[in-house]
């Protein structure tokens, strides 16, 4: 199969592992020859040494007069690598050396910068224009100044790794050059580099935190410490639905270390004078808590949305054609249904933040994935104006979504505020399961019409707790490649905190329809390949005329035909069953191949191939540490992930009882990125939505059973 020229990257692993979630990775690159000591040495370099004084060129960057670049980096750091991508971009065309770099962190800042975001995989891509002019601008600059000493044209010097150059060799470094910016005027139209000439974009580049990770270094919001700080547990509501009627705290005070217990709303905050007191007054606090409506189980929910799939719907944000009519004149309709529970995010850290509230200012430090918003939210919440808050972020310990809605910091500033302290508000792991924002629980109906051996009609049906997922994206395929379709959505309203999980809308969708399309290409005897190109072929004309359509049908083609060469999907392999799924989510293309084999009357996933359209990749370990991830965190939550009620209390508290994918289970995944040129789109959620649909298909070819509802391990194909 054919890749239209395009260049490919390989990223092999030998061995993945994963930790909670599936977002934490270890691997050993083929690619790589580092030895034990060496990759130790890389780890500990020694630190650069700090110029006597400073230039800031921009928002972006600082030089030092010994030639030391400092490059800050605005966006939300939560594993996704950001902290070292975008200060590469900037890099770039800023033509530094990339070993005289250091990266910082910088505060929320809207004044300087347009989306300090953690979330919809868009770092990058949404901030790709402004660093490259960032880098591009303070060269064009430097290379002024230095050809205005020569006394002659900017464009006869050459610029490489922070030295320019002049016609007749004569050299000047960024560092004496850095200080002549500041009166200098700020070019508006400066050119950019060309994908060819990239040095440092493309190139495997270690995270700029490895140091202070493998040393264990303050880097977390939970490693907080200042100077009377206090620590606050808090006590909420046992279920949803609740409110505080009584409170007896007398236990709690007479706990060792307890400070104070304060009631603020429906919920109890112990504070103490360390985590431990706190949480152990906590768990000493006698409540009573009452409710005015029927606390909610998830018997009486799957009840509700299977009524609703065959409900008159709130909306159909989609309709081709005549769908009725497709199904009249079809040969065979294909009805089916799938149902996902709610999910909890299970962040390796738990949520926690700073906050100490003065007469003078709010400042606040921690983990979150949306500053500015929660900035906003914190003005809201104190009366106080938006230039009295400040707000740090430190690097976080798995977000996933959870970390977008600063409930946790709206309650640390609350506390502060009413203690008159600084305080650092935990939650523990029960806090984090049972109170959490969890991913909705949902059901999809989709019938098919198959007419002549083609499929002439679509309609997906969708019940939802709370927001509906599908509502948001119906331009996605397979929207243009089937003439007739039509999507409807209905929800009810849920008193479960409900919000949005890694690869919202798609992480469950991408399963379900994937999986019908397996189950279609059987009953037409095509190829499940084949069935996907066709379909494909299909969207290019209306993709090409109808402006709603999201997805390159192109591109997804080639990434399809890619991922089926390098799995061999033509050449049979013993023992070895195999699952397609392709989806398009994040403004990324992905296909991925999962391989199946049976190990003592059970389907075990060995191996994942994938296929990846992301345009340029900025760094190709990192860029294959965030594939590997989604894929193993959605075979992870796809096999075990569940999370159900029971009068309004979560069935679990803790990972004893949650099932987590363990390293034994993690299979081997083999990334291949396709080089195109395209500016970059988004890597740290495409890859989770097809990991469960590649291996609900290959479970099916190893078992001869169709999965309809996750988690897979509940289903008879998985219990023999």
């Amino acid at each position: 199969m054919t890749t239209n020229n395009n260049t490919l990257q390989r990223r092999s692993f030998l061995k993945v592992s994963a930790l909670a979630g599936g977002g934490v990775l270890i691997g050993v690159s083929t690619l790589s020859s580092c030895q034990t000591e060496e990759a130790r040495d890389l780890i500990l370099l020694p630190e650069l040494e700090q110029p006597e004084s400073w230039a800031e060129v921009n928002h972006y960057i600082k030089i030092g007069d010994n030639g030391v670049i400092t490059l800050l980096s605005p966006n939300p750091e939560i594993g996704q690598n950001v902290k070292t991508s975008m200060p590469m971009i900037v890099a770039e065309e800023l033509e530094a050396d990339w070993d005289m770099v250091q990266v910082e962190q910088t505060g929320l800042n809207t004044e300087w910068y347009q989306r300090q975001v953690a979330g919809g995989s868009q770092s990058i891509r949404a901030e790709w224009d402004a660093l490259r002019k960032a880098g591009a601008t303070a060269k064009t600059m430097m290379v002024t100044a230095a050809a205005a000493e020569w006394g002659v044209e900017p464009s006869t010097c050459k610029v490489s790794k922070g030295v320019v150059t002049s016609p007749t060799g004569e050299t000047l470094d960024y560092g004496s050059l850095a200080s002549r910016l500041v009166d200098m005027e700020v070019p508006e139209d400066v050119p950019l580099k060309d994908a060819k000439d990239y040095t440092i974009i493309g190139q495997d580049t270690r995270n700029v935190d490895i140091k202070p990770l493998v040393t264990g270094q303050p880097l977390f919001g939970i490693d907080t410490r200042v100077e009377g700080m206090k620590y606050a547990s808090v006590l909420r509501p046992p279920a949803f639905g609740q409110r505080l009627d009584n409170l007896d705290d007398s236990d709690a005070v007479a706990v060792n270390g307890v400070e104070k217990v304060i009631q603020f709303g429906d919920k109890i905050a112990v504070v103490a004078n360390s985590n431990w007191a706190a949480i152990k007054g906590k768990k000493a606090l006698k409540a009573e808590w009452s409710t005015d409506t029927k606390l909610e189980s998830t018997a009486d929910h799957d009840k509700l949305m299977l009524a609703m799939l065959d409900e008159t719907p709130d909306n159909t944000p989609r309709e081709d054609g005549d769908v009725e009519k497709a199904f009249a004149e079809a040969d065979e309709v294909v009805e089916r249904v799938y149902e996902s529970p709610f999910l909890p995010h299970s962040c390796l850290e738990p949520m926690n933040f700073f906050a100490h509230v003065t007469e003078e200012k709010i400042y606040c430090k921690g983990p979150i994935q949306t500053p500015a918003w929660t900035e906003n939210r914190i003005a809201g919440l104190t009366g106080r104006p938006n230039e009295e808050i400040e707000i740090d972020m430190t690097r976080m310990g798995g977000g996933f979504g959870r970390r977008l809605y600063g409930d946790f910091a709206l309650e640390a500033v609350e506390i502060s505020d009413l203690v008159g302290a600084p305080i650092q508000l935990l939650f523990t792991r029960e806090d984090d399961m049972t109170a959490g924002t969890y991913r909705v629980a949902l059901k999809y109906k989709i019938r098919a019409s198959l007419k002549d051996g083609e499929i002439t009609g679509y309609h997906l049906s969708e019940a939802a707790s709370n927001s509906n997922m599908y509502g948001l994206i119906p331009n996605f395929f397979p929207a243009g490649a089937i003439p007739n379709l039509k999507i409807d959505t209905k929800k009810f309203d849920s008193n479960i905190t409900t919000g949005a999980w890694r690869a919202p809308y798609t992480n469950f969708l991408a399963f379900a329809e994937q999986s019908l399309f397996d189950e279609i290409a059987e009953k037409l005897n095509k190829d499940a390949v084949e069935l996907r190109l066709d379909l494909l072929e299909n969207a290019k004309e209306v993709a090409a005329s109808d402006e709603r359509i999201q997805y390159s049908p192109t591109r997804m083609q080639e990434c399809i035909k890619l991922v089926a060469e390098k799995a061999g999907w033509s050449t049979d392999k013993p023992g070895v069953s195999r699952g397609l799924a392709a989806y398009y989510s994040h403004n990324t293309h992905v296909a991925e191949i999962a391989e199946v084999e049976m190990s003592d009357g059970q389907p075990v996933v060995k191996k994942v191939y994938c296929a990846v359209d992301c345009g340029i990749v900025v760094n190709p370990i990192a860029a294959s540490n965030q594939v590997e991830g989604g894929i193993i965190d959605g075979i992870g939550h796809a096999m075990y992930g569940d999370l159900t009620f029971d009068n309004g209390v979560p069935s679990v508290q803790n990972f004893d009882a949650y099932k987590l994918i363990r390293s034994s289970e993690a299979p081997e995944v083999e990334v291949y990125f396709v080089e195109n040129g395209e500016s970059p789109t988004g890597l740290g959620e495409p890859s989770l939505p097809p990991a469960g649909g590649a291996i609900a298909n290959a479970i099916y070819k190893a078992t001869g059973k169709r999965l309809y509802k996750q988690p897979f391990v509940k289903q008879e194909a998985l219990l023999g």
